[in-house]
């Protein structure tokens, strides 16, 4: 009997190796499985990442050579003008304050004055959430007539509208041979929208400014045009309605 006992504890140990001998196997199956599935997901994001500048540079690339008015969505796409009396003209404060704006984005008010940070250079047209200059600065562009096309979250994450706000930019700066077209493409942020306690109009995800001047009654005036995509069409036309001649500083640069 003591030998039976000893066999049937033989057997059952055995069995138990034979368990934790598969469990260690499917352990180890499945951790190749999930450090395979995390792989697969870290290389779909970095593919993804990698991607999306590739992607944008082929949409830019079939607006190469043709006119501004031909570039993004039609101009259906784009609200009515509209224009505010403007305060702020020649209303420089320091660089350590911040401006509280009343719009998004802004077309007129209160801004910086510093050599080559504000207003910020006419050589840069596009920027994005990385490289844009503060708002108190694109303020003093506004003064010296720059147009600018301001871009929010929406249209930052679609590739086809960047490359056609890329291209629009590109297309102006190589059409810009005496500092006459003065424009920028900026992007307006989720930290703005907080900062201002403002957002663009439901459904609009692109917006115009300019800052005009009416020397004969004395006043300015903030002028916007708020757009649901990028439309060339919509921006020549109001460049030349609202031309950088009729910013209340329009020959400094």
């Amino acid at each position: 009997m003591a030998k039976s006992s000893k066999s049937e504890k033989s057997d059952r140990r055995q069995v138990i190796e034979e368990i934790r001998r598969k469990q260690k196997s499917a352990d180890k199956r499945q951790g190749r499985a999930i450090i395979g599935v995390c792989v697969l997901v870290a290389l779909l994001i970095v593919g993804a990442a990698a991607w999306s500048p590739v992607k944008t540079a082929i949409e830019k690339a079939r607006y190469s050579g043709k006119d501004l008015a031909d570039i993004g969505a039609p101009a259906s796409t784009c609200g009515k003008v509209t224009e505010e009396e403007a305060t702020g003209s020649g209303d420089h404060v320091d660089k350590s304050e911040q401006v509280k704006y009343d719009h998004a984005p802004p077309a007129y008010g209160k801004h910086w004055n510093e050599a080559g940070l504000a207003p910020a250079p006419i050589t840069d047209r596009y920027y994005t959430e990385g490289t844009r200059p503060e708002l108190e600065s694109l303020v003093h562009n506004l003064e010296h007539g720059y147009t600018i096309l301001w871009y929010d979250d929406t249209a930052a994450d679609d590739s086809g509208e960047i490359a056609a706000i890329k291209a629009m930019a590109a297309t102006l700066d190589a059409n810009d041979t005496n500092q006459r077209l003065k424009f920028k493409a900026a992007p307006w942020t989720k930290a703005d929208s907080k900062e201002t306690g403002k957002g663009f109009p439901k459904g609009m995800h692109v917006a115009f400014t300019h800052w005009r001047n009416d020397a004969a009654a004395n006043k300015s005036y903030g002028v916007w045009q708020y757009c649901s995509e990028a439309s060339g069409a919509a921006l020549k036309q109001f460049m030349t309605d609202y031309p950088f001649t009729d910013a209340p500083e329009p020959f400094v640069y």
